[in-house]
């Protein structure tokens, strides 16, 4: 398949998010350097050098390497990535950082949450399996059987974190990959009627999700303790009106805003640059989703290479999404980052990985081909 330049409006969507994304970031880090200086050049550090600076080189690797070569070894990668996410729930090595979950590996003093990896190798590992499967992917044994059995894997070693938004946002790639694989639409409706009753008879199981589910049903109730978040990231927002506060100029990130840095960054950027500096973060995310699923249908030289685009953009835009409404108040609490915003070296690092491998699919031209 012949090759030619890189994706480069693609690439500039990429570029502008991670640079709003920096801007933002270290602004709303000002609250951190209120509190503790020590702490503050911590998070500048993790998010500059490793999630910055090892992201550029996580992008040129995953450029370099034959897009084929995930394909090869996606077994191989999908397993080791459930077992390092495993770890965490290892006593003496998993670590909870605040909230009680234990989804942290700590090593040398430096923390990164292996579901990360775990995402990238479902993808990878899926993405394999129903191109090898194309021609029998209308056949649910080929198809929502073999997903039925990954995501319970996955699920057993999530759930025990507790770690259920990784599970949803899994869950809502891999029906979106089926969907483009060619699965029955009937199919992924029942699939998908099973998923959201399995997730009502998790809810009633675990007291913290149900309290994010009444708190989003009643966000009035509870607003010092269950429905604090919400409450101040409305206020940041509202706050903000048309224009903004100004760069820098947050209120609600000193003492307010629970990780002004992290989950509530949006309600940061609501504020300093208002309705307007929110649409433009909107929409390019919304570009970098057409752009990106763009690529898969048009640059794309077979099934593998074409699943594992529509799976990158479509996790990273899902989580983006997700973050956005649920600090807006239309969607639950999650607690999932915003993608190339919030804080999370491993994240920053791991997300430009997936853009790098993205950028190397680009390079096709012409009409994808059969696989082979």
């Amino acid at each position: 398949m012949k090759k030619s330049k890189i994706d480069k409006i693609f690439f500039g969507i990429v570029i502008t998010l991670v640079v709003i994304g920096l801007v933002t970031f270290t602004s709303a880090s000002l609250g951190i350097l209120a509190k503790s200086e020590a702490k503050f050049y911590g998070v500048m550090f993790s998010q500059y050098i490793f999630g910055l600076l090892g992201g550029m080189v996580a992008l040129y690797i995953g450029f370099r390497i034959p897009y084929k070569w995930f394909k090869k070894n996606s077994l191989i990668l999908f397993i080791l990535s459930i077992i390092l996410t495993g770890i965490v729930l290892v006593p003496g090595i998993g670590q909870s950082h605040g909230t009680g979950a234990h989804r942290w590996i700590d090593i040398f003093g430096f923390s990164f949450q292996p579901v990360e990896f775990l995402k990238i190798g479902f993808i990878i590992y899926f993405a394999a399996w129903l191109s090898w499967a194309r021609e029998k992917v209308r056949d649910p044994i080929f198809s929502i059987l073999p997903l039925v059995v990954m995501l319970g894997i996955i699920a057993t070693v999530l759930i025990k974190q507790p770690d259920t938004k990784s599970i949803i946002l899994i869950t809502i790639t891999a029906l979106i990959m089926l969907f483009v694989s060619g699965a029955p639409v009937k199919y992924i409706l029942g699939f998908l009627g099973l998923a959201v009753i399995a997730f009502i008879i998790l809810v009633s199981f675990k007291p913290y999700l149900k309290e994010r589910v009444n708190t989003f049903f009643n966000p009035g109730e509870n607003s010092q303790t269950s429905s604090y978040q919400l409450q101040q990231c409305l206020i940041a927002v509202g706050s903000g009106g048309f224009w903004g506060r100004g760069l820098g100029q947050s209120i609600q990130k000193f003492n307010y805003l629970p990780e002004p840095q992290g989950d509530s960054i949006f309600c940061v950027i609501g504020e300093e640059l208002g309705f307007l500096g929110c649409t433009v973060v909107i929409l390019l995310f919304i570009a970098f989703a057409l752009r990106g699923y763009r690529i898969a249908i048009r640059n794309s030289p077979d099934a593998f290479g074409k699943l594992l685009v529509i799976g990158f953009i479509t996790i990273i835009t899902a989580q983006s999404f997700m973050n956005i409404s649920a600090m807006i108040g239309v969607f639950p609490l999650t607690g999932v980052p915003l993608v190339f915003f919030s804080q999370g070296g491993t994240a920053l690092l791991l997300s430009l990985g997936m853009i790098g491998i993205i950028l190397n699919i680009s390079q096709f031209q012409g009409r994808p081909m059969l696989d082979r």
